[in-house]
């Protein structure tokens, strides 16, 4: 086993080996159906915390060549299913976490580093098949394919840490070829039997067209197939409440809100911590910096203040998501709300078009956002006075929610300093 080829299943090992582990299994089944298909190419992109990491541990341990992982799969639902023996333990995989990679690829490119690192592991693996000391790694996997007829499974966990972070804006371009070079290359394709990228955002378009547009992608505003396997379902919620014996309307109330496909998702680690804790609270922090939040709503595009308070008074926001790019230039009001969208600050009702604070966690957030942006200031005292109406909010008063609505949008009305233009984040 290896750092990156052929993994193993420790790290599966110890995600299952918790109290309150939800089994995820079946989104094996799903993949299962589109290995060495048109479509076997995957973006899953989801908010921090939501599982992404845990659901590749899972998928490098099952097609993993590198150990036997029936064990290990044994009580889950997947061993249940007829594909399950089918596919366990035949594959070639190369995991990678790009956390991992901008961590320790020291003075190499990200590229570069992959490279040298995965070849040297293939090497290892496959002794008898020949690679010159510059070879790429498509071409590596190409005379492993040709000599042995292995296929490989890739599973990139945080592909887009290189697309998001401004310190890595100079090796963008370079890492986007790369993944061109393995995942959009006829001489390489047949040798990949599957890919599954992870990130928070989807996959980067330039000029409205995406060098990876042979990806399949599952989002945050269509999650398609994948819907059950982004965050906790409700019957999850509801299975892990009876555990612990919490009141689950209380939990739906302050993490619920997320529609996907029809379905209600909650946020995983939320719920995770609420159950530890026997406590409902604002876990949101513990995800990271709010500061991505109050970078964007400081864009004051279009009255999108006027829109903020909206949301926070409990409604629901025309958005148009359909032109997000995701190329780091924020343009407009609609891209600021689908860019939240995807980080999950907001929620998206496909079928009405519209954005909103899903849940009461994130309205706490919210909160602690607008009291702490200077551009709001002749909102905070609005904020502070409306305890009574955020709470009325989410407990459906909605006597109490007509008044304080009617009122904010008046005190709101106040002419602000434009001081943004389009601008890159």
């Amino acid at each position: 086993m290896g750092a990156y080829v052929n993994p193993g299943t420790k790290n599966m090992e110890i995600d299952i080996d918790d109290e309150f582990y939800v089994d995820k299994s079946l989104l094996i089944k799903v993949l299962n159906t589109k290995l060495n298909k048109k479509d076997r190419f995957i973006c899953v992109s989801r908010p921090r915390r939501f599982g992404k990491t845990m659901a590749a541990h899972m998928i490098a341990a099952y097609y993993t060549k590198g150990c036997d992982s029936h064990e290990i799969f044994s009580s889950l639902k997947i061993s249940k299913d007829a594909s399950f023996e089918e596919n366990i333990n035949k594959y070639t995989v190369i995991q990678l976490d790009m956390n991992d990679v901008v961590t320790n690829k020291g003075p190499l490119s990200v590229s570069e580093y992959i490279e040298k690192e995965v070849i040297n592991e293939l090497r290892k693996v496959y002794p008898s098949v020949p690679m010159l000391d510059d070879i790429s790694l498509s071409k590596a996997i190409r005379q492993i394919y040709s000599s042995t007829e292995d296929q490989f499974v890739f599973v990139i966990d945080e592909y887009d840490v290189i697309i998001r972070d401004q310190q890595y804006s100079s090796e963008l371009s370079g890492y986007l070829s790369f993944l061109v070079s393995l995942f959009k290359n006829s001489v390489t394709s047949p040798a990949i039997a599957l890919a599954y990228l992870t990130g928070i955002m989807p996959i980067i378009k330039e000029n409205t067209q995406s060098k990876l547009n042979n990806f399949t992608e599952y989002t945050m505003l269509n999650a398609k197939t994948m819907a059950p396997f982004v965050g906790f379902t409700e019957a999850e919620v509801k299975d892990l409440s009876l555990k612990v014996k919490m009141d689950f309307k209380e939990l739906k109330r302050w993490y619920d809100g997320y529609n996907l496909d029809s379905l209600d998702v909650y946020s995983p680690k939320s719920v995770i911590n609420a159950i530890e804790e026997r406590k409902c609270d604002d876990y949101w922090t513990q995800t990271g910096s709010y500061e991505a939040l109050k970078d964007y709503i400081i864009l004051d595009f279009n009255g999108i203040k006027n829109d903020v308070i909206s949301m926070v008074s409990g409604e629901h926001i025309p958005v148009n998501v359909s032109k997000f790019t995701n190329s780091r230039v924020i343009n407009s009001k609609d891209d600021v709300f689908t860019s939240l969208i995807h980080l999950g600050y907001l929620g998206y009702d496909y079928k009405d078009k519209t954005c909103f604070i899903p849940n009461y966690e994130l309205l706490q957030e919210w909160i602690n956002v607008l009291e702490d942006t200077p551009d709001y200031e002749s909102v905070v005292e609005l904020i502070k006075d409306s305890k009574k109406l955020l709470e009325a909010t989410w407990t459906m008063d909605a006597e109490t929610v007509a008044e304080g609505i009617s009122r904010a949008h008046m005190d709101s009305n106040i002419i602000m300093k434009d001081h943004f233009s389009p601008c890159s984040i």
